[in-house]
């Protein structure tokens, strides 16, 4: 297959300028009205069946073509971060606090190209589903839209999903089979003491040492209490207490971000992370309130699909552009609940491994517009051999 004259029926420009579109109007989780808005025009005059407002401001794109049973779904997400941008770009965002910092405005724009070719060239027999999702920065919109009956109404056999990552060359695509992003849980913990005279600490039950030990302790349950082969992070962000120097206050308040790559080890933490809490609370003789929040599971990539598109990749953009095993991330995304019900693959593509490339979620990123025609050239191919004619 002819690579450079497969990339140059991609009307790049037209999609540049759609990216810089979204950038420039970014909105934040289950607010995306605007961009929904033009997905679907866009989709709409490409001749797709077009359904809206799934799971909140939820898009889906139907394309069917020839008599073929089989049915792919490709996902992008459409929402921005609370972030003040400062890349400086004459595209920057015009939404005071708001801005794409996480490339969701290059996804959905190489999923609108791939869309376009797609209902150009009706090269596959089968159904294709586009589904433009609200609300991943934290919102859970993959939930909603699933709640919404998203696979009910638009039934796929297998679904596959593109996030950009620095760090890689530009156009460079990274797959792995298995658990490839972990979970995310969040917990609040409040210590509860006697707050006193900073002078007479015996009179007083002192919440900042009680807490203090606690995030020492956690350390611990990583290095002593997870399988050495498995990954966890406990992360303590946030450690409130007191407000001046001769004062024991009342209450601590710790915020804590855990994370796993295996749902037993998931089940293990909390599990651990409560009994330690509480433990080390009645030691000083307090105790201790704990809000435990449950965030995204861990996305497991179904080794079928991926072994799919990796080699639907490799044989049409070369080894050398195609990393076969990436390494595991400890982000998290809700991509995974989606996988949780329907078996394919999330990758990455590369957007930049050059000095001064920002990481995703810095207010100096920018997504590399030199990703839209590998990653639309990328969803043209894989529908093609996935929906062969």
């Amino acid at each position: 297959m002819n690579q450079a004259s497969e990339l140059a029926l991609i009307e790049v420009e037209e999609f540049i300028s759609i990216r810089r579109d979204i950038h420039r109007y970014p909105e934040l989780a289950f607010e995306e009205h605007r961009t929904a808005a033009l997905v679907a025009e866009k989709l709409k005059s490409w001749g797709y069946e077009v359904h809206e407002g799934i799971g909140g401001t939820g898009v889906v794109g139907i394309l069917k073509n020839g008599d073929g049973e089989m049915s792919i779904g490709l996902r992008a997400d459409m929402d921005a971060l609370p972030i003040q941008e400062q890349t400086g770009v004459e595209w920057s965002s015009c939404n005071h606090g708001v801005m794409h910092a996480c490339g969701h405005d290059g996804h959905t724009a190489m999923l609108l190209a791939a869309a376009k070719e797609l209902a150009a060239k009706k090269d596959f027999s089968g159904t294709v589903n586009l589904i433009f999702q609200p609300a991943e920065e934290g919102g859970g919109g993959a939930l909603r839209m699933i709640a919404d009956g998203l696979f009910e109404r638009f039934p796929c056999d297998s679904i596959f999903a593109i996030h950009n990552m620095p760090g890689y060359p530009v156009g460079h695509l990274v797959f792995r089979d298995g658990p490839a992003m972990s979970s995310s849980d969040y917990a609040t913990i409040q210590i509860n003491g006697v707050g006193g005279h900073g002078g007479m600490p015996h009179k007083a039950s002192d919440p900042i040492v009680a807490a203090s030990s606690i995030v020492m302790a956690l350390q611990t349950i990583v290095s002593r209490n997870v399988d050495p082969q498995q990954s966890a992070v406990i992360t303590v962000g946030a450690f409130n207490a007191g407000h001046a120097n001769n004062v024991i206050p009342a209450h601590a308040k710790l915020e804590l971000s855990i994370r796993a790559l295996d749902p037993q080890v998931r089940i293990d933490l909390e599990k651990r992370i409560k009994a330690l809490v509480h433990a080390q609370a009645e030691s000083f003789g307090l105790t201790a309130h704990i809000i435990w929040k449950k965030g995204y599971a861990v996305l497991v990539n179904s080794s079928a699909e991926t072994e799919f598109a990796r080699n639907v990749a490799v044989d049409f953009f070369g080894e050398a552009a195609v990393t076969r095993q990436g390494p595991a991330l400890s982000g998290s995304e809700d991509f995974a609940f989606m996988l949780e019900k329907i078996p394919g693959s999330y990758l990455f593509i590369g957007n930049g491994d050059t000095p001064g490339t920002c990481m995703v979620h810095n207010p100096a990123y920018d997504f590399n517009d030199g990703n839209i025609v590998v990653g639309a050239t990328f969803w043209n191919e894989l529908v093609k051999q996935y929906l062969k004619v």
